[in-house]
């Protein structure tokens, strides 16, 4: 098994690099890699490789997770939890601590196993006997995938405090710098162009995907899986022209259920994980009370269909007192089971209709949002906003119930249009964040003393 160099800073030096050793114990979680090191064998690249999925899934459900902190942060929910005051005292005040003892350096350490463990698979893809060239590209291909995927949240989590993009290198050496934001979504394009070139050349799969992945498990359907990310990140960073390109190479459409797309999937078999989102009658997890204000009516009766789906009233209302209430749940994860969606066709087509809309084509933008619109909220379309206001209100309160609760997108969304001062305090004293900090253990592995950030 892989050993594990156990330092007084595990967070900094144990995934990136740059501590001294000073004991040696096996890394239970991740069997068979010390051998798939030294030496590579395609059964052992094959488990690692699925394994890699497994570890993309890691930490996005559950209350301390990417879709319930990022989920506060952006006043889709909260978290009533007696027995941790961290929820409110740290999330939704805003006052992220970075800390061993603190939510804010949350989200960095899975995701950097993960990127370290899929250098090795492709490490050892490179020196390994009985692959094809085109299984090794096919290899290749879905492991920058998982990267890009992987270095997308770390970025989104920490902004403009940015992220470290050099994970290849050996025990022992010299930390990597942390890279600004612009250099970590450059590298994220990078990586899906990479793969995408692989993909394009591969043999099948030489592994097996989980059925979240239904209809895009060979290399060329998963092909689209990678564009269709790439989109995302080109829209986030308002590269529109590229974007509508991108979204051109996926199943974006109307003519495709809305559902279409990839999911991170779950269940209660022996060794597998279940969604952490599923929270029973009596729920920690709940919906944020602004949804009820924001959400539109129906003409006819009843509200946005989305809301109707999605959130439901409480048996009985949650309330904090340090002043916090709610009375709505979640009912969109119904079960241990239930998927997480990592990529929709509902989505891509409102990826669309803001490429489009900001390319100049403000009628095909209003085809594609109010296709979304009627036919997952049953509302009546739009006509076409005068503004670019506008236009962005009409598309942040689509993407907030289409996309509710799926990842954090609407802080992501907030963010990117400067639009934080409008998302809903609690109390007076609450705050939005931008960004989480870097954990504070990689600071202190750099030698800052306090918070560190790109350059460093």
């Amino acid at each position: 098994m892989m050993a594990t160099r156990v330092c007084s800073l595990l967070l900094g030096g144990l995934l990136l690099g740059g501590c001294e050793d000073t004991f040696v114990v096996p890394d239970l979680n991740n069997p068979g890699l010390e051998g798939l090191e030294a030496d590579p064998t395609p059964a052992g690249v094959v488990d690692a490789v699925q394994g890699l999925l497994i570890g993309a899934r890691n930490g996005h459900t559950g209350q301390i997770s990417t879709t319930s902190h990022m989920g506060i942060i952006g006043r889709e929910s909260l978290v009533f939890d007696n027995s941790d005051p961290r929820y409110i005292d740290e999330i939704l005040s805003g006052a992220l601590n970075a800390g061993n003892g603190g939510f804010g350096g949350f989200g960095w350490a899975p995701r950097y196993a993960n990127l370290r463990n899929a250098s090795i698979v492709l490490n050892a893809t490179e020196a390994v006997t009985g692959f094809t060239d085109g299984e090794k590209a096919a290899i290749r291909g879905f492991a920058n995938t998982i990267e890009a995927l992987d270095f997308y949240w770390i970025i989104m989590l920490r902004y403009d405090n940015g992220a470290v993009i050099d994970v290849n290198r050996p025990f022992g050496a010299d930390l990597a710098p942390i890279a600004p934001r612009e250099a970590v979504l450059d590298h994220i394009e990078a990586l899906l162009n990479e793969a995408d070139a692989d993909l394009a050349v591969a043999d099948a799969f030489p592994f097996r995907l989980t059925g979240g992945f239904s209809g895009f498990d060979t290399p060329q359907s998963f092909r689209q899986v990678g564009r269709a990310l790439k989109a995302r990140v080109q829209v986030i960073r308002g590269e529109y022209g590229q974007a509508l390109s991108s979204l051109g190479e996926t199943w974006v459409g109307t003519a495709a259920p809305l559902d279409r797309g990839v999911f991170h999937t779950f269940s209660t078999n022996a060794g597998d994980v279940t969604n952490g989102l599923f929270q029973g009658a009596d729920p920690q997890i709940v919906a944020h009370p602004s949804l009820a204000t924001l959400v539109a009516a129906r003409n006819g009766g009843g509200v946005d269909l989305r809301f109707e789906r999605k959130v439901a009233a409480l048996a009985n209302e949650k309330v904090d007192p340090r002043g916090v209430r709610s009375g709505l749940r979640f009912t969109h994860y119904p079960s241990l089971s239930s998927p997480l969606p990592i990529i929709r066709n509902e989505e891509l087509l409102l990826l669309r209709a803001e490429a489009r809309w900001f390319t100049g084509d403000q009628a095909g933008a209003m085809s594609d949002l109010n296709f979304v619109r009627t036919t997952s909220g049953g509302l009546d379309p739009l006509a076409q906003p005068s503004t670019e206001a506008g236009f962005v209100d009409a598309l942040l309160y689509e993407r907030l119930f289409s996309l509710l609760f799926e990842g954090g997108h609407r802080w992501i969304d907030m963010r990117r249009f400067n639009r934080l001062q409008d998302v809903p305090r609690d109390r007076a004293s609450d705050a939005v964040p931008t960004s989480f900090p870097i954990p504070r253990n990689e600071c202190i592995a750099r030698g800052v003393d306090g918070a560190c950030s790109a350059g460093s």
